[in-house]
């Protein structure tokens, strides 16, 4: 028998599948199947930090309206239990998974400013949650804000967050950074203790019928894939952390490159969504047992970071080196002209530009 298991946050896997921030958490009959099928970990669907500010606002809306009108104004209070709180929903949420699986169950809070909302990572962690998913989302378009500011109000916000909570701590971030390498040591410094690459920002689309700015969610494909794949590559064994490889992650192929790249799990979501979550699972699993099989190995251990910057004979292929070579050695189906160079050999004007 193949092992399969593997350690993320602390916390020993049975498979490197995890089925990532989406609405398949919502459902705990399908959480259970999952499990069933395979699953290593599930992490919740993101409370964002705007539904926790904007439940304060209206609390205190309703709390404060008329309380200076009437001697009576306390009857204006609705009863505990009454008002049900989006973010006490969540709570909720936590705790019904947990009660219902035995695989681990991530929280996931999504957020950019350090403050009083960053208390709920310690209601998550009292709701039963056995890790924090920290998701920093956001698009900077304040010409006044450096690059160098922006990281720090970053991770100002993961010690606030590491401030409140006990439990291991994963940094989900995009991949705009100016200098990734030096961010990734101050997130760990700061105390997270994983990083999931890479965040996907969504896009808005264009209406140009009702001249409107519309949401355009569009699934992942296995194409994103190469981007937290290199950069996973290159962390690996660079700073202690762990790292989940996101965005991508359709096959079985897929998965074992972002272990060979030196991630502990490959995270999923739009292919579980694409299909029958349960079965697609399956059927990934079964084609990893099957590749590992084939090619003589007995664990994920065996193969995790196997094809990292430390641990080829090439480091330079993830660097500059591979963008020159990659465009270099490339040659379009069609011919774009016939320059040669005084080799002999054919120029491709414009190939930078594919």
């Amino acid at each position: 028998m193949i092992d399969l298991s593997t350690t993320y946050l602390g916390m020993r896997l049975r498979t490197p599948l995890v089925a990532a921030a989406s609405p398949i958490s919502r459902n705990v009959e399908l959480a259970r199947q999952l499990e069933e099928a395979g699953l290593g970990a599930i992490v919740m669907y993101s409370l964002f930090e705007e539904q926790i500010i904007q439940n304060s606002l209206e609390i205190d809306r309703m709390l404060s309206h008329g309380a200076e009108s009437f001697a009576e104004a306390l009857s204006y209070f609705p009863e505990h239990g009454v008002y049900s709180v989006g973010p006490e929903r969540y709570l909720e949420q936590v705790a019904a998974l947990k009660k219902a699986l035995s695989i681990p169950v991530i929280g996931s809070l999504n957020g950019v400013s350090a403050g009083g909302w960053v208390h709920y990572a310690r209601l998550i962690q009292e709701a039963g949650a056995d890790a924090l998913e920290l998701n920093i989302y956001f698009i900077p378009v304040d010409t006044s804000i450096t690059s160098s500011e922006l990281e720090d109000i970053y991770i100002d916000l993961v010690r606030a967050v590491r401030a409140e909570i006990t439990i291991p701590l994963a940094v989900k971030i995009g991949p705009y950074i100016t200098a990734l390498p030096h961010f990734a040591t101050r997130l760990r410094e700061a105390g997270a203790d994983a990083l999931v690459l890479f965040n996907r920002f969504y896009q808005p689309d264009f209406d140009l019928e009702q001249l409107e700015v519309r949401p355009n969610l569009q699934l992942s494909s296995s194409a994103e894939l190469r981007l937290p794949l290199r950069w996973i590559a290159l962390l690996y064994g660079r700073i202690p952390l762990e790292f989940a490889i996101s965005s991508g992650v359709h096959s079985a192929i897929d998965a074992l490159k972002g272990l060979m790249a030196g991630a502990n799990v490959a995270m999923m979501a739009s292919a579980l969504l694409r299909g029958r979550a349960p079965d697609v699972l399956r059927s990934i699993l079964h084609d990893m047992e099957l590749w590992l099989s084939e090619h003589e190995y007995e664990s994920i251990t065996q193969l995790r970071g196997s094809m990292s910057q430390k641990a080829v004979a090439e480091p330079a292929a993830f660097e500059r080196a591979n963008y020159v070579r990659v465009l270099e050695d490339y040659r379009p189906p069609y011919a774009l002209g016939s320059h040669t160079d005084l080799t002999g050999r054919m120029l491709y004007p414009f190939i930078d530009e594919v």
